[in-house]
């Protein structure tokens, strides 16, 4: 594919100021953000908020205000996030997607031990409820998977039909609890997906460039951010989001393709603005 969909995702839930002073956190600081990576040429925004305190959150007036910015501003593909940490309801997790109805929504395929710390939770019953509401709302699906096995649960639930093709998997590597970051790793997930899909691809951390590359190569469309990392090489702290966004248009270019304009992910996507 000539087209590649370049997604950003600049905040996450983990990042804070004394991780890196970068980081936007608030309404303001996301869509400002946001629009200069849709100006340096980025596709779609995945879309996490933080509480006044700088913790993640899934507050419905912080995601209001950030998309009202942001949409104001541009017309870059929205993704918001359906987790945005850990111990929140369904409802809670649920909210910005119905009110706000963006393009995409993050769609965790499976449980998982976070960072040997803790549980993150989609069981059966939110992985069912999620996608019956996500399509009540017309807003497609972005399944997230840390592991081959929630790449099965997607089949699954396609197969019910939760889930309706063609699917659009992010292969999310490298996060402990789940697989790790590595070109085979990556190789082995994307045999796995369904022939008709969608697929993009990051490494968290050191692993980002690695997977980058390989995702371009394999045909995957590619999310860069401070979500993911922080550091634009070792030991240097990326000033802005907007230098991954530009690193990675570079790279694309060189390999002779081009990132895919808003309007063009939604083609690509089978989405509608």
């Amino acid at each position: 594919m000539d087209k590649v969909i370049l997604t950003v995702a600049p905040t996450g839930a983990w990042p804070t100021k004394k991780d890196t002073p970068y980081v936007p956190l608030t309404p303001e600081e996301i869509a400002d953000e946001v629009y200069a990576c849709y100006k340096a040429g980025a596709s779609v925004a995945h879309i996490h908020v933080r509480d006044d305190e700088g913790k993640p959150c899934m507050h419905y007036d912080k995601f209001e205000k950030t998309v009202k910015l942001i949409r104001e501003r541009c017309d870059i593909v929205l993704n918001l996030t359906t987790s945005g940490g850990l111990g929140f309801t369904d409802e809670e997790r649920m909210k910005p997607l119905i009110e706000l109805k963006p393009e995409l929504a993050s769609y965790d395929c499976g449980s998982m031990n976070w960072m040997h710390t803790s549980v993150f939770i989609n069981s059966p019953s939110f992985l069912e409820k999620l996608g019956k509401v996500m399509k009540e709302n017309n807003v497609k699906p972005e399944i997230e998977v840390f592991d081959p096995g929630m790449i099965y649960n997607a089949l699954y639930y396609l197969e019910k039909g939760i889930l309706e093709p063609p699917l659009h998997f992010q292969l999310c590597m490298g996060v402990a609890g789940g697989i790790a970051a590595t070109v085979e790793n990556l190789v082995y997930m994307k045999n796995l997906l369904p022939k008709d899909c969608t697929w993009s691809a990051f490494g968290i951390g050191r692993t980002h460039l690695p997977i980058l590359y390989a995702t371009l190569a394999l045909g995957g469309h590619v999310r860069v951010g401070m979500e993911d990392n922080i550091f634009y090489a070792k030991g240097v702290l990326a000033k802005s989001n907007v230098e991954f966004v530009e690193r990675t248009k570079r790279i694309v270019t060189e390999m002779g393709k081009s990132i895919a304009t808003p309007d063009e992910a939604r083609q690509i996507l089978g989405i509608k603005k």
